[in-house]
C-alpha cells in the first residue's frame, strides 16, 4: 500500500493493523524516517516537500512491485509525508511483512534505497540563512547501486 499524504500518522496504529491484517507474519520490519536538524553543515528548521501526484505514487508502486518479486513479502507499506514538515518530525515510514526476518530486512532495505533516488520528491530546507534546495546524495546513489550487484 502506497500513501503520500501531508497529515502525519501514528506509527503505532500503522503497525497495529499490519498485525491485524497478515497474522501470519513472523517478521514486520519498519523504516521511519525524521526531519533532521541539520544538513550540510548547517542547522535546517524545517523542510517543505513537494512531488508531482500520479507521478510519484507510480515510481513507488513500481518499486513496491520489484521488492515483491525479489522476495517473500506478505505485505508492503509505504508512507510519505509532503507539504512544511518541521525539525524531528515524521516525514516517511517503510514497513515490510514477511513469514521470515531476512526477507522482511532486505526488502524495507532496498525500498528505502530506491525511494531515496527514484521517487520525485522535491525537498527545500529553511536554514537561518534562508531556504535552499536539497540535492541528490551520493551516498544514497551508492546504496541504491549495491542492488544491482
Amino acid at each position: 500500500m502506497i500513501r503520500i499524504q501531508q497529515t502525519n500518522f501514528d506509527l503505532d496504529a500503522e503497525i497495529s493493523t499490519l498485525r491485524q491484517h497478515n497474522a501470519a507474519a513472523g517478521a514486520i520490519v519498519a523504516f521511519l524516517g525524521t526531519v533532521r536538524d541539520f544538513s550540510a553543515n548547517a542547522q535546517v528548521h524545517a523542510m517543505r516537500l513537494e512531488h508531482y501526484p500520479g507521478m510519484t505514487e507510480k515510481v513507488l508502486h513500481g518499486i513496491e512491485a520489484a521488492a515483491h518479486q525479489r522476495w517473500s513479502l506478505q505485505e508492503v507499506l509505504v508512507i510519505h509525508r509532503t507539504g512544511e514538515l518541521l525539525a524531528g518530525e515524521q516525514i516517511v515510514l517503510v514497513a515490510t511483512i514477511s513469514e521470515h526476518r531476512r526477507d522482511a530486512f532486505a526488502a524495507c532495505d532496498f525500498i528505502i534505497d530506491h525511494l531515496k533516488t527514484e521517487a520525485p520528491f522535491w525537498k527545500r530546507e529553511q536554514t537561518p540563512q534562508g531556504p535552499r534546495w536539497v540535492s541528490a546524495q551520493k551516498n544514497d546513489q551508492t546504496a541504491r547501486e549495491r542492488w544491482n550487484r
